[in-house]
């Protein structure tokens, strides 16, 4: 399968991490000489999800077009332990320089893959698909949602601009999950509804609604089971179910059973585990 479309704001966000990282330049990388040369490669020390590559591209492009990476694998390919992601080649100076940042997003990008990777795989063969969140690591929303992407994954709401999710509070303000559902219609005729729901008797009343889609907040098993079958049996408009609140790896596939059609699960892109990677010079 090819990688998903790349967001539009790599540059800048590569630029920041320069600049955050390199400032009036790099001391350490001074003690190299300006004409030396240098041949690196990248070693994944861990199976993973490989996401990343038009980052780490974009950051020695940046720095130094000079150095050229040759890509052994493509973004959303199953790497082994120990094996060889890449090589570089160019100026040492510009390659050390360009490391640690480049390695910074090719590790978290991974880790966010790799673990939405292991998630997608344990629902195949169900109808729900995984979901991911809000809860991304600051000013990498669009790269992480790209990774889950990369991972099987798909992408809630980008931001609270481009879909209308009615949760309690605003429940709470309007009146009811009927003057919120309708409301927001009114105002948003044309984006995705979605309204959360906490009880049965809430599913209910969104059952008869305009919403595109109900988030069941927090369901046990059974109560999961059961808003399948009063979807399921509602001879209204077909809305789609999402299951969310506390899913991890051990409740998924029971999760899954139920016949929600989605799964939200914050922890892909909150929780990120580094995906150990190591650059050394041949």
């Amino acid at each position: 399968m090819s990688p998903p479309a790349l967001p539009p704001d790599i540059a800048t966000v590569v630029s920041r991490a320069i600049a955050e990282d390199l400032r009036d330049g790099d001391l350490t990388a001074e003690l190299i000489g300006t004409t030396t040369q240098a041949t690196a490669r990248v070693i994944a020390r861990e199976p993973a999800t490989l996401c990343g590559t038009a980052w780490f591209d974009e950051t020695f492009r940046q720095l130094d077009p000079r150095v050229s990476v040759a890509w052994h694998a493509a973004d959303g390919s199953q790497l082994a332990a120990d094996s060889m992601v890449c090589e570089l080649r160019g100026p040492a100076r510009s390659i050390v320089t360009g490391e640690r940042m480049a390695l910074n997003f090719l590790q978290t990008l991974s880790g966010t893959a790799t673990v939405t990777r292991t998630y997608a795989d344990l629902v195949t063969g169900s109808r729900a698909r995984i979901l991911d969140t809000r809860k991304t690591l600051p000013g990498l929303r669009l790269a992480q949602k790209y990774a889950v992407r990369c991972g099987g994954g798909d992408n809630h709401r980008s931001g609270l601009f481009d879909a209308v999710l009615i949760k309690e509070n605003h429940i709470a303000a309007v009146g009811s999950v009927t003057a919120a559902v309708a409301a927001a219609r009114r105002q948003s005729p044309q984006v995705m509804i979605e309204v959360e729901v906490e009880t049965l008797a809430q599913l209910r009343e969104a059952l008869a609604t305009d919403a595109d889609r109900i988030m069941l907040d927090d369901f046990s098993l059974d109560d999961m089971r059961t808003a399948v079958a009063l979807r399921d049996s509602h001879t209204g408009k077909r809305q789609e179910l999402e299951a969310s609140g506390s899913v991890d790896a051990a409740k998924l596939k029971a999760v899954a059973a139920t016949g929600v059609d989605y799964i939200s699960i914050g922890a892909i892109t909150k929780h990120v585990r580094a995906i150990d990677f190591s650059m050394r010079f041949v």
